[in-house]
């Protein structure tokens, strides 16, 4: 049981290291953003599924419009990305996403949609990068 453990844990290494070696990151499509956006508010708030419905539709038009302004931004490659205009679109979008979710959640909703389920829903960065190895600082010393 153990070697099978083991041998379907270093598959899953090897496949994982050869999609980072292709090319790493896959960007979420707009719909996979809805998506998640729906089943955290399913799971914390009982809303109509006819809001649902209508809140779907707004955030796919509203995502589909941010993903052809980041690509817009990133036209000159990696090299010539004006990162603190992309922070500003990405603001202009967040605003607009939330003032979205104020239609439909009550305000108590949306302040536990901020404070609560947004950081849950940010990518998770992992620990350790800058050297230090497992979050800590190089040497093992805080």
């Amino acid at each position: 049981m153990n070697k099978t453990l083991l041998l379907l844990f270093c598959g899953f290494m090897a496949f994982g290291t050869v999609g980072n070696a292709q090319g790493g990151f896959q960007r979420i499509t707009p719909e996979e953003r809805v998506a998640r956006v729906h089943q955290k508010l399913d799971s914390a708030f009982a809303l109509d599924a006819a809001v649902f419905t209508a809140l779907d539709t707004a955030l796919v038009v509203l995502y589909r419009q941010q993903d052809a302004k980041m690509r817009e931004l990133m036209t000159g490659g990696r090299d010539n990305i004006d990162r603190e205009a992309m922070q500003a679109e990405r603001k202009k979008y967040t605003d607009a996403q939330d003032e979205i979710l104020k239609l439909v959640l009550s305000k108590e909703q949306f302040e536990i949609w901020k404070e609560k389920i947004v950081p849950s829903m940010r990518p998770q960065r992992m620990q350790g990068q800058g050297g230090g190895g497992f979050g800590g600082p190089p040497g093992g010393k805080p």
